[in-house]
């Protein structure tokens, strides 16, 4: 395969890459409209005022939030008022957002501001799809199909975006501020795992991770999904961890129907070299979890 013909998705399916436990923690998001076209680096990258990109920078490094932009699927405006949101994530699902406009740069030093201010619940989620061509080919090949019938599903919720990580996951969904990570997914399957969270379900098929739990906890999850059937994004939760080496225990709080306690031991180990985005220049090692013991604890 030559480089120019290489998808780094392609290849992804044909190793069969584990999608679970490669969700990126967060602890919120910045959306910032942008309508192109978008730099290799992201919002750190625009034209704007060092001081203005600085001062947003560092509130939202300091408050664990990341930062996309964002663009309606298809729709380019030059001119005009363009949103920004701070969306925090809430381990019990009260989660909290804030939305403003800005037409010149100054304007986003309020995000600076409303990042340090709690925000309000009750409004919808947000579907953001990685269309960032520039940064990796596959996440606008793949992602712009899924971003095209997310929006004709949910318009108002909907948001191309970029760079989400996991270029080789393409089509990347994240659902936020719920911080629900879903990768490798065609158009169909986005809009029957979008359904699914709107009932308030999640399956493992296609779970990259949740953004508050670290990588084996991710896993430890998915394996409960997978065995015991689609749950609530809540009804899990990390009641404790415990490392040795490659191998992590975890312990999983649960509510009905599921078990009320489920403990998961998962080892970490490393996969054969590869390239593992489009534009990478040398062949990486990326880590894989598989399970060791899945246990009902008694009550």
């Amino acid at each position: 395969m030559t480089r120019h013909s290489f998808r780094c998705a392609a290849e992804s399916r044909r190793r069969d890459d584990q999608l679970a436990g490669t969700a990126p923690r967060a602890h919120g998001w910045v959306l910032i409209e942008h309508p192109g076209p978008w730099p290799f680096g992201g919002f750190a990258e625009l034209p704007l005022p060092s001081e203005v990109v600085e001062t947003v920078l560092h509130a939202a490094r300091r408050a664990g939030m990341r930062i996309l932009l964002v663009r309606r699927h298809g729709r380019r405006r030059a001119a005009g008022e363009r949103a920004w949101a701070v969306l925090r994530y809430d381990a019990h699902g009260a989660h909290r957002q804030q939305w403003g406009t800005w037409s010149v740069a100054t304007d986003l030093l309020r995000i600076a501001e409303a990042i340090g201010r709690p925000g309000s619940t009750g409004h919808p989620p947000v579907y953001l799809v990685c269309t960032h061509g520039i940064h990796d080919a596959c996440c606008a090949i793949r992602g712009r199909p899924v971003a095209r019938a997310l929006a004709q599903e949910w318009p108002a919720n909907t948001w191309d975006c970029s760079h989400v990580g996991g270029d080789r996951y393409a089509a990347n969904v994240v659902v936020v501020p719920d911080g629900v990570y879903f990768g490798a997914v065609t158009p169909q399957q986005a809009l029957d795992d979008v359904a699914l969270l709107r009932r308030g379900l999640v399956s493992a098929e296609h779970l990259r991770g949740y953004c508050e739990l670290p990588a084996p906890a991710q896993c430890a999850v998915a394996e409960v999904l997978r065995r015991l059937g689609p749950a609530g994004r809540h009804a899990i939760r990390l009641a404790g961890a415990e490392s040795a080496g490659d191998r992590t225990s975890i312990v999983l709080s649960c509510e009905p129907p599921l078990p009320a306690r489920i403990q998961v031991e998962v080892r970490m180990f490393a996969l054969a070299e590869a390239q593992l985005t489009c534009r990478a220049p040398a062949p990486t090692r990326a880590v894989a979890y598989e399970t060791l013991s899945f246990e009902v604890q008694p009550d």
